[in-house]
């Protein structure tokens, strides 16, 4: 991977466990050179993120939309920030510019942003892997109801298999460089999700 696109929380509740892992996510961000693409704000854990990388010299890249530059709350220190008309070319140019996927803690919009992606993956409408960093539980729940979506046949086991889940950002990063995609060509005529 040399760009992965994190989706995580316009707002930071101070957990101390969480500052650590944006710490060592970037640190392994940057010393791998892998450029981080972000929504480009300098709030909550996007902006610890962003400023933990460019700390260590790491690329990283922000896309935002104008009405969001204009409430001024864009990163302005950032090694490239793209500015787009509105959420959906955001959405779409974050997914260009990136080799893969992470979904730190947040809101509905980084889950809304992390099941865009996965969808996509699904449908084999790109390869990159798809990575949940799972911080002392936060997404135990949305996990379970991954698997009751399985147990309920409205979700193939394998496309469930999707979702990389990590509570350690280097063993999350290295099992996503080590990804491949195994694209589900068969969704459309296979309606059998046993």
């Amino acid at each position: 991977m040399n760009s992965v696109c994190i989706f995580c929380g316009a707002n930071f509740n101070n957990d101390p466990a969480l500052a650590n892992a944006v710490e060592k996510l970037a640190g392994c961000l940057a010393d791998n050179q892998i450029t981080l693409i972000y929504g480009g704000g300098n709030v909550g854990v996007m902006g610890l993120l962003a400023d933990a990388v460019l700390k260590r010299n790491g690329k990283v890249v922000g896309v935002i939309p104008q009405f969001l530059v204009d409430k001024e709350v864009a990163h302005t220190g950032l090694s490239q920030l793209v500015i787009t008309q509105n959420m959906h070319e955001r959405k779409k140019t974050m997914a260009d510019l990136s080799d893969g996927f992470i979904m730190l803690p947040g809101g509905f919009g980084t889950l809304e942003e992390f099941f865009e992606v996965l969808t996509w993956l699904q449908l084999g409408l790109h390869n990159n892997p798809v990575g949940i960093l799972n911080l002392n539980g936060y997404y135990d729940f949305l996990l379970k109801q991954m698997d009751v979506m399985v147990e309920n046949r409205f979700l193939k086991r394998n496309n469930r298999e999707l979702v990389i889940n990590e509570t350690d950002p280097e063993t999350l990063v290295a099992k996503m460089s080590g990804f491949v995609a195994t694209p589900d060509d068969v969704w459309f005529r296979d309606r059998n999700l046993t």
